[in-house]
């Protein structure tokens, strides 16, 4: 039997200000919650401007709780619109501790479950290890690349510096995820020239969709827009370039953002990850006995 799940996304600029930015989040949920979506995806840290272009301990104010204004505010939009909601908080763990968490809210059931990024980037302008702390990997295996049921399927989330990582992608098929969803903050230095630009979105674009193919699977990215100044002076900024999508089980485009403000849905058929991973099947050719030393830094 067929079955079908309309997914949604939205692609928006975010603000210092909380509420100004969820303000906008809400907006873009309403619409789409109006137009069907079942479920619907917010962008990495979509409640706050990218903090992380420069390091300073005052901005951990910006933290909350799991369950803080923001967390309760996207859990009644969830159980309000009777959706599943994906949304991103800058998580206040304990004193000192903080995590880049993206937090599932299902309905009136409220948080069914929270992933905290485990790839944290530490590069100019993306000053990530200074604020977060990598998700852990307890012997339940309850965290790390584990996906979170819903009453819409079983959700494949990780965070953005993730995505360019197959073996997270991966490790989220193999533990049943039906969709991988990948909220996002990535963006261009105003020093890249045009062809530099060019290459790192196709190759941004290009992994993610790898990711589909490589596991049946379709793919939800949402990436933030607009241009975000650094505060401290050091450098110019990012202009974060959109280009958040929607692909199918192999790789294929459904719907793709452009630089601006958008939100984007999508109808998907998931009985073809089904047909799809029967004509290609990846999983059962695997040389499971072969690939020990992928759990080694390198192979000298």
């Amino acid at each position: 039997m067929t079955r079908h799940l309309k997914v949604g996304l939205v692609q928006q600029p975010a603000w210092p200000d909380k509420q100004r930015s969820l303000t906008e989040s809400e907006a873009g949920i309403r619409e789409l919650a109006s137009a069907g979506a079942e479920l619907v995806m917010l962008q990495e840290l979509h409640a706050t401007h990218y903090f992380c272009q420069f390091e300073d301990t005052q901005l951990f104010d910006l933290a909350e709780p799991l369950d803080g204004p923001t967390g309760t505010r996207l859990a009644a939009l969830a159980a309000e619109l009777d959706i599943v909601l994906v949304g991103s908080l800058f998580e206040r763990r304990a004193p000192g501790l903080y995590h880049n968490t993206a937090v599932v809210y299902d309905k009136a059931q409220g948080a069914v479950g929270h992933y905290r990024k485990m790839h944290i980037p530490d590069d100019p302008g993306f000053y990530e290890k200074f604020y977060f702390t990598p998700g852990d990997v307890d012997d339940q295996r309850r965290q790390g690349f584990q996906p979170i049921d819903t009453s819409v399927g079983r959700l494949g989330v990780l965070v953005c510096w993730d995505q360019w990582y197959p073996e997270g992608a991966r490790l989220m098929a193999l533990a049943g995820a039906e969709l991988l969803l990948y909220p996002t903050a990535i963006g261009w230095s105003l020093t890249d020239d045009d062809a530099e630009k060019a290459r790192q979105k196709d190759a941004w674009t290009l992994i993610q969709r790898s990711h589909g193919v490589a596991n049946g699977l379709p793919v939800i990215v949402a990436n933030r827009v607009g241009h975000e100044p650094d505060h401290s002076g050091l450098s110019e900024g990012i202009d974060f370039w959109g280009g958040s999508f929607i692909c199918g089980p192999q790789g294929e485009l459904l719907a793709h953002a452009g630089v601006q403000a958008e939100r984007l849905l999508v109808t998907l058929d998931m009985q073809r990850c089904e047909e799809v991973r029967r004509i290609w099947p990846y999983l059962r050719d695997r040389r499971i006995d072969a690939y020990g030393d992928l759990t080694r830094r390198y192979r000298d």
